[in-house]
């Protein structure tokens, strides 16, 4: 078996102009479902099928700070974060092994919260600079 086995789209993050707005469209217009939100970050987690999508204020706490995805939206007008790959399982070392082999660094490992819960994840860029985070099965923590 491969050291990356993708199993689905885990969740994308979009930084956004109009929080209210945002939540309007992908909740009544497209049926999405508020699951978890951190006032304090600016964040909105909306359960998309079986992954999420993630709204950021771009005027909120994280949507002025550069993510994985790049400096704040109103700097570079770009409102796509990263997107998740949801992964069969998560082995450190062999993922490295694969993508030192295709020349990609990848970030460090971190416990992050996605459409299955919380587990191990990194990010790469892709050749055009977009990030692409590779999410681990939840670990139950």
């Amino acid at each position: 078996m491969s050291a990356i086995v993708i199993r689905a789209i885990d969740h994308v993050v979009l930084r956004v102009s109009d929080l209210s707005r945002s939540l309007w469209f992908y909740c009544d217009v497209l049926g999405c479902a508020e699951e978890r939100r951190i006032d304090e970050a600016g964040l909105v987690q909306l359960r998309a099928g079986a992954g999420l999508i993630d709204l950021i204020d771009a005027t909120g706490p994280l949507g002025r700070l550069s993510g994985p995805g790049g400096p704040p939206h109103a700097e570079a007008a770009r409102n796509m974060d990263h997107f998740a790959l949801f992964l069969a399982e998560f082995d450190e070392f062999a993922i490295r092994a694969r993508l030192r082999k295709y020349g990609i660094d990848a970030g460090e490992v971190e416990l992050r919260y996605g459409a299955r819960g919380m587990g191990p994840s990194m990010y790469i860029r892709d050749p055009d600079g977009n990030v692409v985070e590779l999410k681990g099965p939840a670990t139950g923590k």
